[in-house]
């Protein structure tokens, strides 16, 4: 076994990997890029970026997600439909079939930090059997950059993702020949079946879920950047809902785009990079992400690609909807290098709401803001996944990332409340779905506009305007806001047909009465009765 750059073959062979090929220990970026090139892994693109594809899964398999149930697991996962337990003795089995497999095959580790708080970070192992994974662990994991501190690294969690080994259903217990399945006694992720890279990177956050309550620190699903005053926000929302879009600012610094943590001294990124979906991304909307996928280091999934000229089309779609750029944070001009800031003075809760009744935005109170957080509400349109009919649908995501909680998610919402309490923290719903109708009949609420609307909320200027009671949705929506359109902001004034209206925001109240009734549980009374008014 040839061991190459950092690293001992002892901490492997602890691990139950023998026999290995070679060993690529904490590898370069341009080196990887060799290897990329050498094992027909990818192409390097026009500007310089890494084109991959990943074959069948171009997404993440939720339901091919498992977590060991042992005495470390049994009483404190949330265990249902998300998180689905998987046999301690299936696991060892398993990962000893895996052990087996990678015998005389090559492999890549990369050894860096979950956090950028020095007091709550965690240090991983990523081993991967592609090289180009290999910089994507390198992307959107925080390096370590000094040569004795890499040295010395004892991950406490490894994370072991060999997409060419398949499971075997009926002998493994697993859904399919795909698996991801997280084990916290044993502290190892073993993802197999699936070269989607976005698995190791909501592994490593589902394991932050776990870890990071117990410490009094709020994971949350979100992106986050700082103003020049110091005034850090927080944008939830879930995918397609402009989340990391509307947090790369010109105006402000991005702390990171998808994944925090909130502790007693603020709030710190996870992660060293961002994971964006480019689906027709363009220069003049999205200038900061768009140049980040003309750079070298970027690794672009499954993008439209001429194989001739070497250029990308980023309005390709044939491939997947789902198309995505990993690329580290410094790609991003106008980043926090340190990834840390203070508490923040704002909560944007971001939803697509394809159904054109919710206001373009709302200022809620902290009883709401609970509300909205825990149902995690958005809609999806047909064409955006496999199976949708012609109709949106309404889809709630509990705590804006559901199938990364591991605990139930009432521990969430409480830190949630104590923080936006003890810190006086503004909260806003903004909406960048539908107006005029829905989908199918109304139009999108245009980029620009979302944008002065988020300007308006971080400045304090909406604060100001006159406010209006939504009668079903109870929240407060502005009358004015600066670089908007009055009509737009209250909903109603923009559909043709009011009583379609006032019958579609009806459909969407009960849809969320029916979807908060899951997690009452441990839920005070006040927040309870934050949500929409539903005519039963």
């Amino acid at each position: 076994m040839k061991v190459t750059s950092h690293g001992s073959s002892k901490t492997l062979e602890e691990l139950g990997l023998n026999n290995l090929g070679n060993v690529y220990w904490n590898a370069t970026t341009p080196q990887l890029y060799e290897e990329v090139v050498h094992r027909h892994e990818g192409y390097i693109a026009h500007h310089g970026a890494l084109v991959v594809r990943t074959g069948q899964h171009t997404g993440r398999s939720p339901n091919d997600k498992f977590i060991v149930k042992d005495s470390i697991s049994a009483d404190k996962v949330w265990w249902g439909e998300v998180n689905k337990s998987f046999e301690p003795e299936r696991f060892h089995t398993l990962f000893h079939r895996l052990q087996a497999y990678l015998q005389g095959k090559d492999i890549f580790i990369q050894d860096c930090h979950a956090g950028a708080d020095m007091k709550f970070r965690v240090p991983i192992r990523v081993i991967t059997e592609d090289a180009w994974t290999s910089v994507f662990a390198r992307n959107m994991f925080r390096q370590i950059h000094d040569p004795g501190e890499r040295d010395a690294h004892v991950p406490e969690f490894t994370i072991l993702a060999v997409p060419r080994f398949r499971a075997i259903p009926e002998f493994d217990g697993t859904r399919s020949e795909a698996f991801v399945i997280l084990n916290f006694e044993r502290k190892l992720v073993l993802i197999g079946g699936t070269a989607y890279a976005g698995e190791i990177k909501k592994s490593v956050f589902t394991i932050l879920n776990y870890i990071l309550p117990h410490h009094g620190v709020m994971p949350m699903h979100c992106s986050a950047n700082i103003g020049k005053a110091g005034d850090s926000a927080l944008f939830f929302g879930l995918s397609g809902t402009g989340k990391t879009t509307l947090s790369a600012d010109p105006e402000r610094m991005l702390i990171g785009d998808d994944e925090h943590g909130w502790s007693d001294t603020g709030i710190f990124n996870f992660e060293g990079g961002c994971y964006a979906k480019v689906v027709r991304l363009s220069a003049e909307n999205e200038p900061e992400i768009h140049a980040a996928t003309r750079r070298f280091g970027t690794i672009l999934e499954n993008v439209g690609f001429d194989i001739d000229t070497r250029k990308v089309d980023l309005d390709d779609v044939s491939l997947t909807e789902n198309t995505r750029a990993a690329y580290p944070l410094s790609h991003i001009g106008n980043s926090v290098p340190t990834g840390v800031g203070g508490h923040p003075k704002t909560i944007i809760m971001l939803t697509c709401d394809a159904f054109g009744v919710l206001p373009p935005v709302a200022k809620l109170t902290p009883e709401q803001a609970s509300y909205q957080f825990i149902s995690g509400y958005t809609a999806k349109v047909a064409g955006t996944e496999m199976g949708m009919g012609n109709e949106p649908k309404a889809t709630f995501s509990t705590c804006f990332g559901a199938p990364f909680m591991a605990l139930p998610p009432s521990v969430y919402s409480s830190l949630l409340r104590e923080k936006i309490a003890k810190h006086k923290v503004s909260c806003w719903l903004v909406n960048t779905g539908w107006s005029g109708g829905g989908f199918g009949v109304g139009k999108r609420i245009s980029l620009p506009h979302t944008r002065a609307i988020i300007h308006a909320v971080l400045s304090g200027e909406l604060d100001k305007a006159p406010m209006t009671m939504d009668p079903i949705f109870g929240i407060n929506v502005p009358q004015t806001c600066p670089g908007v359109p009055t009509e737009i902001l209250n909903p109603r004034n923009t559909w043709k047909d009011k009583a379609g209206f006032d019958k579609q925001a009806q459909d969407l109240a009960m849809m969320f009465h029916k979807n908060f009734a899951k997690y009452t549980e441990g839920v005070p009374d006040e927040i309870k009765s934050a949500g929409p008014t539903y005519k039963g």
